[in-house]
């Protein structure tokens, strides 16, 4: 299912647009198709794109990049309204400082920068998520949430996302995963990265996902705790969000 053929959307200024439709929710009822989307940054996005979303009645963007983020790679697209709910990066940053610093930085220790980024999103990054949710129970039509590549702070969001509609851990998952099926990473700069550590940081791996649920399971005692009481998703929240995101049964 995480393969199906509606789910990636085409796009020549976008890799990793994807359609969050299809997938089991609650009570064995589909996520419906065509209402909401991830993907990686619009801000390269083709006059062609841009009608592409308008017949899809794509009508809301959720920008989780940093400032500096959004502002080098600032998009309008017509019809569209963009909320910034920023969530500034700390990985590359953090790979230079230790590069900087004369130290050691290889793919395994990239890897565990990704697992921190992951825990730290769900316990600093709360009052974003809540806006999140805020506006996807708000929106009355299609919506797109993205960040720069559309598999971190787009993968929790997602995640957070589908298990609130009832999608099993292994499907979100698979979700997750997707993104190093079909994203295209950007082409390296000079001085960049080495190899080993750039892969890392364009790609997903099992683990930063489950980082991120350890978080949840340790400090909160699960997902739909952390929805309840750090995001504030109480029963009535999570009952419209399936009225509005699931195939009625």
């Amino acid at each position: 299912m995480t393969t199906h053929p509606q789910r990636l959307v085409k796009l020549q200024g976008a890799s990793n647009f994807r359609d969050l439709g299809g997938y089991t929710g609650h009570q064995g009822a589909p996520v419906r198709w065509g209402r909401i989307y991830r993907s990686d940054h619009l801000g390269r996005l083709s006059t062609s794109d841009h009608a592409e979303l308008r017949r899809r009645g794509v009508a809301t963007a959720l920008d989780f990049r940093g400032l500096q983020e959004g502002a080098a790679d600032a998009y309008t697209v017509p019809g569209l309204q963009r909320h910034a709910l920023s969530i500034e990066p700390t990985v590359v940053q953090q790979m230079q400082a230790i590069s900087e610093q004369g130290l050691v930085l290889n793919a395994d220790s990239a890897a565990g920068l990704m697992e921190d980024l992951y825990r730290s999103i769900v316990r600093q990054q709360a009052a974003q998520l809540r806006q999140f949710f805020s506006h996807v129970l708000a929106a009355e039509q299609a919506l797109v949430f993205h960040c720069t590549a559309g598999k971190d702070r787009t993968g929790i969001a997602a995640a957070l996302l589908l298990q609130a509609l009832g999608v099993a851990r292994e499907t979100v998952m698979q979700d997750f995963l997707l993104t190093n099926q079909v994203f295209q990473a950007p082409s390296p700069l000079k001085h960049a990265l080495p190899d080993d550590v750039r892969q890392v940081l364009w790609s997903v791996r099992p683990q930063y996902l489950q980082a991120a649920w350890q978080v949840m399971d340790d400090e909160y005692g699960g997902v739909q705790a952390y929805l309840r009481d750090a995001l504030g998703l109480d029963a009535p929240a999570l009952s419209a969000l399936s009225q509005r995101l699931l195939e009625p049964r």
